[in-house]
C-alpha cells in the first residue's frame, strides 16, 4: 500500500467534494473514511484509477452520512447526483483548498491550524508543537474551526498572509519533522508566486529553496544532526542557493520587507559565508533586528541572541538571553551554547541535559544528551 500515494490524493479529492457542495467538514470526515476504506480493500484488490475510485467511495460515505443526520435531510436530492466510477478531473485544487480554508469567518490561527489538518496532513500533535501549545489545546481549536465552517459555502477565499503562514509551517514540519512536506510546499509557493505579484510570496519561495539548500548536510548518516557550522558546505544544492538569492534580490528591491524576505536575507548571510567562521553576524544580527521589529516574536529574539553571542561575544549574548522568559522552546539550548563558549563548562553541560528533556523530537534530544555528556567527559580529563 502506498501511503505517500493517498496523501498526494487527498486534497484533490477533497476539493472535487467541497465542489458538488459539500460542506467542509462533512467533505473532510467522508474523504477520511474513503482513506481507511481505501487501506483495508486495495492491499487485495487494487483499483486501476485510484483517484477515481477515491471520489466515489467518499461521495457515498458523504451521501451516507447526510440521510443519516436528520438536521441535514435538505441534501438527500443529492443521493441521484453520485458521480459515477472513472477517471477524475487532473486538476491541482491544492492551492485553492489553502486560499478556502483561509476563510474569512475564521480567525488567522484557527484558519492556519484547520488547513494544516485538512489539507497539509499533518496530525494535531505536530500543529501543537509548531504553536507552542499543548496537543489538547489544539484539539480544541480545530474543533471549534471545523463547527465554525459547518455548512458555510467555500465561495470566498481567505487572505494570502494566512496561506503564507500555513505554507511556511507546512515547510517546517516537512523540512524537520516526521513527514516530507517540503517539496509539495516549495511546489505550491511557487504556484503562488507565479499567480500574484507579492513581495512576499517571493520572501517564502526563497527562504525555503535556501533552507532546502542544505538539507542533505542536516543529518549524519545515522540520523544524527549536524550543526550548521558543522556541516559540510560544499555538499549544499548551490542551484538552489543562486536561485533563492535571486529570488530575495528582487523582492527586497521592492522596499516592502516583511517577515519572510527578513527571514530570507538571514538565510542567505549563512549560504553565503564560505566557512562557518567567515559568516558575517553583525549583519546577522541586524536582520534579526528587523525581524524582531516586524514580528515582536520571542523566537526570534532567542535566536537573536545566539547572533548576538557570535558577532559581540558569549556575555553578550547571555544578556540578550537574560530578558527573555526561561520556559521559551529552546532556551536552555541557547544557554548552554553561550555558557560553553564564555567556558563555563559546567553550567552547559548542566543544560544541555535539561534542554534535552524538553526537546521536541528524538534526534534533538540525542543530539542535546551527546553535548552533555561530551562537556562531562572534557571536564573530566
Amino acid at each position: 500500500m502506498n501511503e505517500a500515494l493517498l496523501r498526494s490524493l487527498t486534497p484533490s479529492v477533497l476539493g472535487i467534494l467541497v465542489r458538488r457542495g459539500a460542506d467542509f467538514a462533512a467533505a473532510e470526515d467522508a474523504v477520511q473514511d474513503a482513506l481507511v476504506e481505501a487501506l483495508r480493500v486495495w492491499p487485495a484488490d487494487p483499483p486501476r484509477d485510484p483517484k477515481g475510485w477515491l471520489v466515489t467511495a467518499a461521495w457515498r460515505k458523504f451521501l451516507d452520512a447526510t440521510r443519516a443526520d436528520a438536521a441535514r435531510r435538505r441534501r438527500e436530492d443529492l443521493v441521484d447526483e453520485e458521480p459515477a466510477p472513472g477517471p477524475a478531473s487532473a486538476v491541482d485544487d491544492t492551492l485553492q483548498l489553502y486560499f478556502l480554508c483561509a476563510h474569512p469567518s475564521l480567525t488567522p490561527s484557527s484558519a492556519v491550524a484547520l488547513t494544516l489538518r485538512a489539507v497539509g496532513g499533518l496530525t494535531t500533535r505536530q500543529i501543537a508543537q509548531a504553536y507552542l501549545v499543548p496537543e489538547a489545546t489544539m484539539a480544541q481549536r480545530i474543533s471549534r474551526a471545523k463547527r465554525t465552517v459547518s455548512g458555510v459555502r467555500f465561495d470566498q477565499p481567505g487572505d494570502v498572509a494566512t496561506v503564507l503562514r500555513v505554507l511556511y509551517l507546512v515547510f517546517n514540519e516537512g523540512y524537520s519533522g516526521d513527514v516530507d512536506l517540503a517539496a509539495e510546499a516549495i511546489r505550491l509557493t511557487r504556484q503562488l508566486a507565479a499567480a500574484i505579484d507579492h513581495p512576499e510570496v517571493a520572501g517564502l519561495l526563497a527562504l525555503m529553496l535556501l533552507h532546502q539548500a542544505r538539507r542533505a548536510t542536516r543529518t549524519a548518516p545515522d540520523g544524527s544532526l549536524v550543526p550548521l557550522a558543522e556541516q559540510d558546505r560544499g555538499r549544499w544544492d548551490t542551484r538552489s542557493i543562486a536561485e533563492g538569492v535571486e529570488i530575495l534580490q528582487a523582492a527586497l528591491a521592492r522596499d516592502r520587507l516583511g517577515e519572510f524576505q527578513a527571514q530570507a536575507a538571514i538565510a542567505a548571510l549563512h549560504a553565503d559565508a564560505p566557512t562557518a567562521e567567515e559568516t558575517d553576524w553583525v549583519q546577522i544580527v541586524e536582520w534579526y533586528d528587523e525581524l524582531a521589529r516586524l514580528t515582536d516574536s520571542p523566537v526570534v529574539r532567542l535566536n537573536r541572541a545566539v547572533a548576538v553571542g557570535e558577532a559581540d561575544g558569549p556575555r553578550a549574548g547571555l544578556a540578550a538571553l537574560a530578558v527573555l522568559n526561561d520556559s521559551l522552546p529552546r532556551h536552555a539550548a541557547v544557554a548552554a551554547y553561550l555558557h560553553e563558549r564564555d567556558g563555563d563548562l559546567a553550567t552547559a553541560a548542566r543544560l544541555y541535559a535539561e534542554a534535552a528533556l524538553k526537546a521536541p523530537n528524538l534526534a534533538e534530544r540525542d543530539h542535546l544528551t551527546r553535548q552533555a555528556a561530551r562537556l562531562n567527559a572534557r571536564r573530566c580529563d
